[in-house]
């Protein structure tokens, strides 16, 4: 069992070069971290693959998947040199596309320089081995490029963790394509052999790796569940949303956060926690991994641990960017992840973001009418924040209950807690107790209860 990250790191080294210098030419990183690119020599240039299937899926969608796909690929630090489409209505199983594509994509690749072919849709390790074959250059799909660019993005332990368990699970079943190299070295006879048994160690070193990493990853969901243990006194507000649209400007805006917000996908990963006063009430707002169509299911899996925050929250932010021309999309997507989560049925307040950089705001009224609880403001210039406290309040206010509690002896500074935390319709002071007609949240009426029990009893107890 590999214990550490350097005897992780040391085994894969010495699977991967030990064979002296007729490895040096492989351009191969280590197991533990994908790299898509070595900015140290040159930019990487890519060429972009999307595939329409109508009618399930169309050229204009295909089009705008295919944005995106350039996003990512300019935050993974690569050029786009091409965008290529196919229209197929059934997908080959063992290329993914068509051979005329296929030889058409290696023409385009030697006459531009091209280093990486990027697939928008998930290929299988078949599909992959394949086309790197016909192509003659590497080949990735739409969820090694983003892993790629988490773990660019990770900063914290938390964060890393998650991130390489993530790769991990992912390159396991493709361990076969890292060792072509060899018959290229050796050619035909007597390689195999070696070559299988190498696969089966890195295979077991992998394997035990991820098994170390699950055992981590537990321990820190173990760590995070008590501390929200700890947080069920107070109301816990969860900002969700898809990448990029102004999730953790807003928390910083609301909080004055310290939290990165730069204008670019998946800039922060890992959770911030951060409270604010609103009316009576001691409200954490938590910042979260923002969602994108076709997150990978391996990255939901790894990042359980962050997104148990939206899990149990209270309240969640589904915060929009109202200015992205396919926003409502982007809904979808983040509604289909919070039900696959099983988040969803959660109080909700739309948060439609960027209204400044609007140049129609005809549009408002019908989002208005199709969400109740919508809200409009800039978060960057500090626009309408007033209405989504107000907004937030409503909701906690809604969740109160009326209650009655008598305190015996009479604690003055007891009743003064109450008046902090609930709003008191009633009060009577006698010289043996003090009662207490009160709207109340039921987890705090629950603490005053607990904290002291011998003290508070409610008015049917009190007879």
């Amino acid at each position: 069992m590999i214990e550490t990250e350097d005897e992780f790191e040391e085994q894969i080294e010495e699977a991967y070069f030990a064979d002296g210098d007729g490895f040096d030419a492989i351009e191969q990183k280590p197991i533990g971290r994908l790299t898509m690119h070595d900015t140290t020599q040159q930019t990487e240039r890519v060429i972009l693959v999307g595939v329409s299937r109508p009618p399930s899926q169309h050229r204009f969608e295909t089009d705008e998947h295919l944005d995106e796909l350039e996003l990512l690929t300019e935050t993974a630090g690569a050029d786009v040199v091409e965008k290529v489409y196919q229209n197929r209505s059934k997908i080959i199983s063992s290329t993914f596309i068509g051979k005329g594509k296929a030889e058409y994509l290696k023409e385009r690749c030697e006459e531009d320089n091209v280093q990486t072919v990027i697939f928008d849709d998930d290929l299988t390790p078949v599909q992959q081995r394949n086309l790197e074959r016909m192509i003659d250059r590497k080949v990735i799909d739409r969820t090694a490029l983003i892993l790629d660019i988490f773990a660019l993005h990770a900063k914290t332990n938390t964060a890393k963790t998650q991130v390489e368990l993530a790769q991990l699970e992912y390159l396991l079943p493709r361990l076969t394509r890292m060792w072509t190299h060899l018959s290229k070295q050796y050619g035909g006879i007597g390689t195999k052999g070696p070559g299988e048994t190498q696969i089966e160690t890195d295979r077991r070193i992998v394997r035990d790796r991820i098994s170390h990493l699950k055992e981590k990853l537990g321990k820190i969901d173990k760590q995070r569940e008590t501390q929200r243990k700890g947080r069920q006194d107070v109301t816990r507000v969860a900002l969700v949303g898809y990448t990029n649209v102004g999730k953790s400007t807003l928390l910083n805006t609301l909080t004055g956060a310290d939290v990165l917000a730069e204008n670019m996908l998946f800039a922060t990963l890992d959770s911030t926690v951060r409270s604010l006063e609103i009316g009576k009430n001691t409200v954490l707002f938590t910042d979260t991994v923002g969602f994108i169509r076709k997150l990978p299911p391996k990255i939901v899996a790894s990042f359980k641990s962050t997104l148990d925050e939206v899990v149990e929250s209270d309240i969640i932010l589904h915060i929009v960017d109202i200015s992205h021309p396919t926003f409502a999309e982007q809904i979808d997507v983040v509604n289909f992840t919070l039900t696959d989560i099983h988040a969803d049925g959660k109080p909700t307040i739309t948060v439609f973001n960027k209204v400044d950089k609007l140049e129609d705001t005809g549009s408002l009224a019908g989002l208005r009418a199709k969400y109740p609880r919508a809200v409009f403001l800039s978060a960057s210039r500090g626009m309408n924040l007033g209405e989504l406290m107000d907004t937030i309040q409503k909701i906690i206010e809604e969740q109160y209950v009326k209650r009655t509690f008598v305190i015996r002896p009479p604690d003055f500074k007891l009743a003064a807690e109450f008046h902090s935390q609930a709003d008191v319709l009633e009060e009577e002071y006698e010289h043996d107790f003090i009662r207490l007609r009160c709207h109340i949240q039921p987890d705090v009426a629950m603490r005053f209860m607990k904290l002291y029990e011998t003290t508070i009893v409610e008015e049917s107890d009190a007879a």
